[in-house]
């Protein structure tokens, strides 16, 4: 399947977004070469900073095949944003649908046309204290199962920097690096020929978030916490917490009065 030229609206989106980023950012970019050439594909990307978006397609736009982006439906409707995401090519997620597989059938449709679809597949920015990737939802593996197109692992790391999670205000100085990494294909075959279950997807998330995490841990030097940050799983934790405080409280009330 050959690619989509870049068209009008994306190299208009370059003219206005490149300069600032060249100017507030140095650049470490490697593995440009695990791109593919040809052919519908899915880039997976670790997501730390609310301007990551636009360091990662900076890099992911000099190689000459720009990601699409999913977003919300809603976005696409009218005025200049709506014409903008049109535009771009960007893909939209009809969140309405009961359907887990139809809801992403528009990212389905836009690899076996022959494009690039960037997820990202934590769904939100990193809650893991220190920056390391969460566990992962199961978008990226649904389309990447059903359409047994390629997955590239993109790790990126120092747009926090500029920008850290949650901050309102950027930090300037120094200039700070964007280091973004691509990998080769994350290997998902032994899932190709299995039921698309719950729990299949699963196992293929937690492999294509691995893939990402030692990426990451090249860029940083460092290992990643053996434990994967599970924003689900503090959430039950802080729940039976309160719920605990909540019964100790109660029960201390009630011996105050019983004693008066």
């Amino acid at each position: 399947m050959p690619r989509r030229r870049i068209g009008f609206w994306y190299r208009f989106a370059a003219v206005i977004c490149k300069p600032p980023l060249v100017v507030l950012l140095k650049r470490d970019w490697r593995g440009m070469e695990h791109i593919p050439a040809e052919g519908g594909f899915i880039t997976a990307v670790n997501h730390n900073s609310h301007v990551d978006p636009f360091a990662y397609a900076h890099f992911q736009y000099n190689t000459g095949r720009v990601p699409r982006f999913l977003a919300k439906s809603g976005l696409f409707k009218k005025g200049f944003v709506g014409a903008a995401m049109r535009g771009t090519g960007q893909i939209p997620v009809y969140r309405e649908s009961t359907d887990a597989l139809s809801a992403f059938r528009a990212a389905i449709d836009a690899v076996e046309r022959g494009e690039c679809v960037a997820f990202y597949p934590e769904g939100t920015l990193t809650r893991d204290p220190d920056g390391w990737p969460m566990t992962g939802k199961t978008g990226a593996a649904r389309v990447a199962l059903q359409t047994r197109c390629p997955v590239i692992p993109v790790a990126q790391w120092g747009v926090n920097e500029l920008l850290p999670p949650y901050a309102k205000k950027p930090h300037l100085l120094p200039r700070k690096t964007s280091h973004v990494l691509a990998g080769p294909p994350v290997d998902l075959s032994r899932f190709y020929d299995q039921e698309m279950t719950a729990e299949v997807l699963k196992e293929a998330t937690e492999v294509i978030m691995a893939a990402i995490t030692r990426q990451l841990e090249e860029i940083r030097g460092e290992k990643a916490p053996e434990t994967v940050y599970d924003p689900r799983e503090v959430r039950i934790q802080q729940r039976r917490k309160a719920r605990a405080r909540t019964v100790r409280d109660s029960q201390g009330s009630g011996t105050g009065e019983s004693g008066k």
